[in-house]
């Protein structure tokens, strides 16, 4: 039987015609197509503003610096997360400071983060971690009450909402479009705000510290999108509420029927988008081998992520008696099964079936 891949993009004719036609037009990087993009994303996020980004490090890079964040600063960030959430800190000259996440949304804990701040904090970034968005409501209260930013990290969140609203908005965040994204562009970020001085400030990170051609005001990136990426985009924002429900129909699907592991939990309130269907095996249980089991019978999943980034060799030696118990046992016990939306019922059978056969 054919394997069922844990993630599958999709390259439609659309896209491929709206590249060629950025081909034929000469006009490559940063141009018409990028900034119709960025517009379309802004209204997908329900914010003012949207700057587009190379990637989604590079975009919680530029969110870093437009808030202000600088050498020396701390940044309170989940450990249970892929490692760019941590090295875009580092990538600013500052210190990331890793708290423990929630059992049930692999989210950063809102209880812990007060105990983490200290004087050099500047900055939260919570993780909207496999699509599931955390608690800000809860975080935005403490980031008021001690003056400082909220980062989001929305790389796997795209279209993620509380209360309706979507993820996005509650300070600044970065988003990624890498092709395993629940959209893509190839690869791409982008940088969302409602702040009009923070919009003008990125703006300029992105492209050298220009506000005008050869005029540097900050100190800036090469950060720019090219129009091709942009173009890719366009095409696929389209696609993307139609695919959201896929994911979360087949999710449903899973949860009516997966018996042998722990399906994810929605809070309440939240609208989850599934970028991974992550369950958690029984304590004891040998993931591994499941995983490994799976893997053999043709069912493509992962293991998202297996060492969590304050153990990571660039990391274990100043974290070495870091106590971040759920994380580490998360880290355990979590492996990711497909939910893209290219799946059929008869994929979605077929991983049911070999999930409880183990």
């Amino acid at each position: 039987m054919a394997n069922i891949s844990i993630a599958s993009p999709f390259i439609g004719e659309e896209e491929k015609q709206a590249v060629m036609e950025v081909l034929d037009s000469g006009y490559l990087v940063q141009g018409p197509r990028v900034e119709a993009f960025e517009n379309g994303f802004a209204d997908y996020c329900d914010v003012k503003y949207a700057i587009a980004s190379t990637n989604g490090t590079t975009a919680l890079t530029v969110a870093l610096l437009t808030s202000g964040v600088q050498a020396g600063d701390e940044v309170i960030i989940p450990s249970f997360s892929f490692v760019a959430t941590a090295t875009s800190v580092l990538s600013v000259n500052a210190v990331p400071v890793f708290v423990d996440i929630e059992p049930e949304t692999f989210c950063m804990n809102p209880a812990l983060i007060e105990a983490a701040i200290t004087e050099k904090t500047k900055a939260i970034m919570p993780v909207h971690l496999y699509g599931h968005p955390a608690d800000m409501p809860a975080i935005k209260k403490i980031a008021d009450k001690h003056n400082l930013a909220i980062i989001e990290d929305a790389a796997q969140a795209h279209g993620a909402k509380i209360d309706n609203q979507p993820i996005g908005g509650w300070g600044m965040a970065g988003f990624s479009f890498y092709p395993s994204k629940n959209m893509t562009t190839g690869e791409g970020g982008m940088v969302t705000t409602n702040d009009p001085d923070l919009d003008k400030l990125a703006r300029m990170v992105r492209n050298h510290g220009m506000s005008q051609q050869y005029l540097h005001e900050v100190v800036g990136f090469n950060f720019r999108m090219t129009n091709i990426m942009g173009a890719i985009g366009e095409v696929q924002l389209k696609r993307l509420p139609e695919w959201t429900e896929k994911r979360n129909s087949n999710a449903a699907y899973f949860n009516q029927n997966l018996k042998t592991v722990r399906a994810p939990i929605t809070r309440e309130g939240c609208y989850h988008v599934y970028h991974q269907y992550t369950v958690v095996v029984p304590e004891g249980a040998n993931r591994d081998e499941m995983v490994d089991e799976l893997n053999k019978r043709g069912i493509g999943c992962r293991v998202y992520y297996p060492l969590p980034i304050h153990c990571q060799p660039i990391f274990k030696d100043e974290n070495s008696q870091l106590d971040l118990p759920i994380t580490n046992n998360m880290t355990e016990r979590v492996f990711s099964l497909p939910v893209h939306p290219n799946l059929s019922q008869a994929d979605l059978e077929r991983i049911v079936h070999e999930v409880n056969s183990l």
